[in-house]
């Protein structure tokens, strides 16, 4: 087999990595705040507030100025793009008002899923045309890491080796045109939680996407000292008749982690895939309890978790700001109770 050609000096790589440990710095996680306008259409929609950029502009403003409390939890935004160029009420770009609380700067780079040809209702993630052009964009204004999304779902028939295969490859092209422009890719091949499924189901399905994962990551040369990894939970789907414990849920999603992801790998930053605010926390809680060595930052990047209850209280009305940034901040403290940072900072550069 041929040398791989370098693709990175050690200084980028260094720069990579370095970011990439800032985010998951300890205790702290991401923020996801990088909802679609039609995923903010729903959120909104739920508690009567009208869809309007200035809406979303203020709703956001105020998670991003809330006050210090924050910043030992919070080490990385991820922005929409919409988002990345709004304005705070004082005329300062959002990316610079977060940059300057010391927190990381993301951008959501996917252009969400669309049907996968010959199969049982599942999908890809479109979005690699003229990433690279937009990658090199958006690194000059600002954002030092990205999140892309893939989406696969348990049922008897699903996921098909095809849907694993394609899915892992776009993950790992992605992530590889991130590192050319010193963007710290988050690789996110999220597990859908809808269905009958049973925990073991789970964990097996998560270890078959997250070995193949990785193996598309190696085949097309990503640093993974510069990535971080977005995995779901092992969790049973939300119509199993069993409820499992958090202790139980940590085993199997620590176990599946263990035999699959790299140590080279910063951190491990999980979605809350459809849990409450109060299940997301005591599982990450139960995860990093878990008596089983774990070599990475383990933390969260969560986005309805974080914000359900400061949506709530906001309502849509600009009086009820500062108890919308108290929710916030509230959950926000919970999480930096419940996250870890066991592993090894340093950075190699070959």
């Amino acid at each position: 087999m041929p040398h791989a050609y370098p693709f990175l000096t050690p200084e980028q790589k260094k720069e990579l990595c370095d970011i990439a440990h800032r985010i998951v710095a300890p205790g702290k996680g991401i923020l996801a705040a990088d909802e679609s306008t039609g995923s903010v259409a729903k959120r909104f929609q739920s508690i009567n507030a009208e869809n309007t950029e200035e809406n979303r502009r203020l709703y956001r403003q105020l998670l991003f100025t809330a006050d210090d409390r924050v910043k030992p939890c919070i080490g990385g935004v991820i922005f929409f793009h919409e988002t990345l160029y709004q304005k705070d009420d004082s005329g300062k770009l959002f990316p610079q008002l977060i940059k300057e609380k010391g927190v990381v700067v993301g951008i959501k780079v996917d252009k969400g899923v669309v049907p996968l040809a010959g199969t049982n209702g599942e999908t890809t993630t479109q979005g690699l045309d003229g990433l690279y052009e937009r990658c090199a964009q958006y690194k000059k204004d600002g954002a030092d890491f990205a999140k892309w999304r893939c989406v696969l779902k348990i049922t008897p028939t699903t996921p098909s080796r095809l849907a694993i295969i394609e899915n892992a490859n776009v993950l790992a092209r992605y992530a590889s045109i991130c590192q050319m422009h010193g963007i710290v890719p988050i690789v996110e091949p999220e597990i859908l939680p809808d269905g009958d499924h049973d925990l073991k189901r789970c964990q097996y399905v998560t270890e078959k996407v997250l070995a193949a994962v990785y193996k598309a990551l190696s085949d097309h040369h990503v640093y993974l000292e510069g990535t971080l990894l977005k995995p779901n939970m092992v969790t049973a789907g939300h119509s199993c008749s069993h409820k499992y414990s958090p202790q139980e849920i940590a085993m199997a999603t620590v176990t599946a982690l263990r035999r699959t992801v790299p140590p080279a790998v910063p951190g491990v930053t999980f979605l809350s895939g459809g849990q409450s605010e109060e299940e997301a926390t005591i599982n990450l809680n139960a995860i990093n309890q878990c008596p089983l060595h774990k070599p990475w930052a383990l933390t969260f990047s969560y986005g309805r978790a974080l914000q359900a209850s400061a949506l709530k209280a906001w309502g849509g009305k600009k009086e009820n700001g500062k108890a919308c940034q108290e929710e916030y901040i509230k959950r926000a403290l919970v999480r930096l109770n419940h996250s870890s940072n066991n592993y090894s900072t340093s950075c190699p550069g070959f």
